[in-house]
């Protein structure tokens, strides 16, 4: 079915309740033609880490918010769960969450696994937005899917508007990104979808030195494949990482 402003397809997001970043950077960075609906992931438990776990557990009846929206892919905009709960348990629930939607559902955390696997890359640099018992959960998480965790720069802000995380700004991933340009890693990412990204990316953009990715990028890059059946090569991954296709709307934006 062809949507008059979702011709080429059209992608159920899920956010995080207070999250401000998912929505824009997913406006951003999704090619013409393709569009997006949202649902928020929502919870009462009290830390981070409670309220992550919550977001994926209750997940498959969240779903139920996009009810018969022609949905071509479902895309989890929330990374933080996915090292909470570890890699067999994330792999069982993307599974179900297919299932019940009848498309493809992917995180964030296996959209960054597929681009890294795509350009090859082992050692990777990370700029976590993350307090410190999730950033060294993210860690665990990336070993597990086979790459060397190499330098880890924090951009965490406690002293924070509302939000550690979703309080961030594009500035607190640049600078910390300024740490990790060297030779020694095959990729940096950006992590998390609270911390703005886009404008990082595109400052370095065509710069020598490792590709610069983020989570989001990687899920709006994997949800416009798996929309396309495509899989995902390394030349995509470097043209969405060059910001060709996406920095002119970046430039709409006001950003």
């Amino acid at each position: 079915m062809s949507l008059e402003y979702a011709p080429r397809g059209l992608v159920g997001v899920l956010v995080p309740q207070a999250n401000t970043t998912v929505e824009p950077e997913m406006q951003i960075l999704m090619p013409r033609g393709i569009s997006t609906i949202t649902a928020r992931l929502t919870s009462l438990e009290d830390t981070i880490e409670a309220r992550l776990i919550d977001y994926y557990e209750g997940l498959e009846n969240t779903l139920g918010q996009f009810a018969n929206a022609p949905i071509d892919a479902i895309a989890v905009g929330c990374t933080g769960a996915s090292y909470l709960v570890g890699r067999a348990r994330e792999a069982e629930l993307v599974k179900r969450w297919s299932n019940r939607a009848g498309v493809p559902a992917i995180t964030t955390g296996l959209a960054v696994v597929e681009a890294l696997n795509a350009i090859g890359a082992r050692k990777v640099g990370f700029v976590s937005c993350y307090p410190p018992k999730l950033t060294e959960a993210s860690a665990e998480y990336w070993s597990s899917h086979g790459f060397e965790v190499g330098h880890v720069v924090s951009a965490f802000n406690e002293q924070s508007d509302f939000h550690p995380i979703y309080s961030l700004r594009a500035q607190n991933a640049s600078e910390a990104l300024t740490h990790l340009r060297g030779p020694e890693h095959d990729a940096i990412v950006l992590l998390g979808t609270g911390m703005p990204t886009l404008r990082p990316i595109a400052d370095v953009a065509n710069d020598a030195g490792p590709l610069v990715l983020s989570c989001m990028l990687c899920l709006a890059l994997c949800c416009v494949q798996q929309i396309g059946d495509q899989k995902i090569l390394a030349r995509n991954v470097r043209d969405w990482s060059n910001a060709n296709e996406w920095s002119s709307r970046l430039k709409r934006f006001g950003v």
